[in-house]
Parts: C-alpha cells; sequence; structure tokens
C-alpha cells in the first residue's frame, strides 16, 4: 500500500519551509509513496499565534538579535516549561488539528518543532494512527524539539546525535542524515558556461554574498570593504525579497560594474553556489547545508546568538569556514585567505567532505523502511535526560 505521507513545516524564517520543499520533492520522486502533502502549520492558526511565532521572529532577527540569542540560552533545558507552551500551541492550533486528522497520513514528518508537539499529542490520545518522524533543521538540537511521542530523529551531525543519545535516546531511533536540501544542488553545472550566462567573467574568482530570503544583515557594509579587497575579484551580491536592498547595493556599486553582479531574489541559487570559490552570508542552517553540498567554504558573517552560532561553530571546527567578528576585517581576512590558494582548496575540500545533497533521499528511505513502534518519554524518563542536560 503506498503511503500518504504529511510534511509541516513553520514559516519562522525560511529554512523550515524549504526543508519541508526538499522533503515533499524526494517523497514524490519515490514510488512507494501515494498522496504527499506539505503544509505551513502557521496557516492554520491564528494571526495572533503566527505573528507570536513568524513576524515576532522576523523583526527580532533584524532589531534584537542578541534578544533571541538570550530567548535560545535560557530555553534550551529539557521539558522547561514544556507543558505550557504545549497548551498554548494547542489552544490555537485547533484548526491544525483538524486538518491533520482529515487528512489521516501514514508518515507525518515535522520540520518545526511546533507541529510535533501537536501530532504528539494526537497519536498519545489515539486520535491519530500515524508515524511522527522530526528533521531537526540545525546542527544543533536545541531542547524545544524534544517530543516527548515520536518514531525516529533525523540530524546533522554526529555530535548531535551523541548528545541526544546522551540524554537518553535510543541510538536507533537517531539518524545522522543531514539537512535536507532541495534535490537540485545535487546536480552538477557547468561552472564555465553557467558564468558566462550570468555575465560573470569565468576565469576570476568568485564570491557569493547573500543576505538571505529576507534581505536583511549587514550586506550594505559588506559591499563597502568588498570594493577595498586588494586581490581581482567578482562578486554575487543576492538582495533576497528586499528591493529597496538591492536598489541601494546597485547605487553603492554603480550601474554596470564588472565586478558586481547584484540580484534580487533567485531560483538559481543552485548554480550560484556551483560558480562560486567563497560564500559569505550567514550560517542558517538550510543556507550552510546547501553551500556545503556545493563544497562551497565560508566566510561566517553576523550569525545569529543561538542556533547560528552554534552551526558556525561546527564550521569553524571543521575547516570548512572562517568568521568575521568585525566587518572592518573582511577585506583583510579574504584577502589574506586568497593568497594562500593552497587553504582556500583545503577549506573547499572540508566543505565538499562535509556536504550532504542526498539528505532528503536518505530520509525518505528511512521512513519508507520504518516499522518501528512510537516510543513514548515518561515523566521519570523526562527528567533523567533534564539531569542529564544540567550544566551545573
Amino acid at each position: 500500500m503506498k503511503k500518504r505521507v504529511l510534511i509541516m513545516s513553520a514559516s519562522a524564517g525560511s529554512g523550515h519551509i524549504r526543508c519541508g520543499d526538499a522533503l515533499q520533492k524526494a517523497f514524490a520522486a519515490d514510488s512507494r509513496t501515494g498522496e504527499v502533502v506539505h503544509e505551513d502549520a502557521l496557516k492554520y492558526t491564528n494571526k495572533l499565534f503566527r505573528d507570536f511565532y513568524s513576524t515576532l521572529y522576523g523583526k527580532l532577527v533584524r532589531s534584537a538579535p542578541q534578544l533571541l540569542g538570550f530567548a535560545y540560552r535560557v530555553s534550551d533545558e529539557p521539558w522547561k516549561n514544556e507543558t505550557v507552551r504545549l497548551q498554548f500551541d494547542r489552544l490555537n492550533t485547533r484548526p491544525l488539528k483538524k486538518f491533520i486528522q482529515k487528512f489521516d497520513p501514514h508518515i507525518t514528518v515535522c520540520t518545526h518543532f511546533m507541529p510535533a508537539g501537536i501530532i504528539a499529542h494526537l497519536i498519545e490520545k489515539e486520535e491519530l494512527d500515524a508515524r511522527l518522524s522530526i528533521v531537526v533543521t540545525d546542527f544543533d538540537c536545541h531542547a524545544m524539539w524534544l517530543s516527548r511521542l515520536f518514531h525516529r530523529y533525523f540530524v546533522a551531525i554526529d555530535e548531535t546525535k551523541a548528545h541526544m543519545e546522551a540524554l537518553g535516546l535510543p541510538s536507533e531511533r537517531i539518524t545522522v542524515a543531514g539537512i535536507p536540501i532541495d534535490p537540485v544542488f545535487a546536480q552538477p553545472v557547468d561552472r564555465i558556461q553557467t558564468r558566462i550566462s550570468f555575465g560573470l567573467d569565468p576565469a576570476k574568482t568568485t564570491l557569493l554574498l547573500s543576505a538571505g530570503t529576507l534581505g536583511v544583515g549587514p550586506t550594505e557594509v559588506a559591499v563597502r570593504r568588498l570594493i577595498e579587497l586588494r586581490n581581482p575579484v567578482q562578486t554575487i551580491v543576492v538582495c533576497g525579497k528586499s528591493e529597496e536592498l538591492r536598489e541601494r547595493i546597485t547605487a553603492a556599486v554603480g550601474m554596470n560594474n564588472p565586478a558586481f553582479l547584484v540580484l534580487g531574489y533567485t531560483t538559481r541559487m543552485h548554480e550560484l553556489m556551483h560558480i562560486s570559490d567563497l560564500f559569505l552570508g550567514k550560517p542558517g542552517g538550510l543556507t550552510t547545508s546547501e553551500a556545503l553540498a556545493c563544497g562551497l567554504p565560508m566566510i561566517v558573517v553576523s550569525p545569529i546568538p543561538g542556533q547560528e552560532e552554534r552551526n558556525s561553530d561546527h564550521l569553524l571546527e571543521e575547516g570548512a569556514a572562517l568568521r568575521c567578528n568585525e566587518m572592518t576585517t573582511l577585506p583583510f581576512k579574504i584577502d589574506r585567505l586568497l593568497d594562500d590558494p593552497e587553504r582556500l582548496a583545503r577549506m573547499t575540500e572540508r566543505a565538499r567532505a562535509l556536504g550532504r545533497p542526498n539528505a532528503a533521499r536518505d530520509v525518505v528511505n528511512a521512513l519508507l523502511s520504518d516499522h518501528l513502534p512510537p516510543m513514548l518519554i515518561a515523566e521519570e524518563q523526562r527528567e533523567a535526560m533534564a539531569q542529564a542536560a544540567a550544566r551545573e
């Protein structure tokens, strides 16, 4: 029997949605899948709840990232305030519950912790007969991803699996698959011809500076610093959905400047990553995974305190990135790296070795072959997990 699959994400940032889209494509390509649906869970909630999860997050990223980092740290304790949070979520997601029960999936996959909590509650109360798997969309697993009931976890790196095992979760329930990304990132491109198609010099060192989907971060400052580079390079600047940012960047570099290609939102990021030699931007889980899949080393700038700083730590530890803490030193760090082509080559090799371009396919194959029963974490187990994670 072909499986009905429900993928649930949440539009709190773009990464959860992009991960869900990647899984939907991978499920659709597998003959064992029947109907597959990917939905943003926040679509089935009220405006106040959506604003709390999505709009507020975007505003804090822009104006108060340190506050996000503080919230990340203080909430990173297993089961802390979990009962209150789950009650709040269930109170505001009744349409979501009805949608899930009406679709009646065999397999549910969550790329955000909020819908995972709703589905776990339905399964526990025997109001839904389905398997629940959770795909963590950053390199680390924050405590809010922990679910009282689940079938499987999929995580990005071995260290995260080791952390979850140390908390008390069984090894066979945790798969290191990488973070699912669009299968298109696994497809090679002709670097020379693709550069030419973008109007770029096919032989010149190419930098890729991304402001992300929302067009946030110190992109303008970075561009002004890149103008100061001593090495001859060309830079692709992707401004996301902010047309205002694109206009300001274009004004800063000048029209028809061959050293800069300024773009808005693009569906060709996979090509841009494949033709670039160095990525400059924030280390979100999806962006980082896409870059690694393309063998593209990174210069990390302005990571969001919390999950992006932890992503950055892993990249630095593995030798696939450098971090620029002060934008004043950006040209210095890039020039020094470009002066040492052997070092850049080693970073490129490390990035390629860390990449998991087929993560989505691997997750789907595991889920369609899975026969594990649900695991319910009892109260005494939750207390033991909290103690295992204690920092003091």
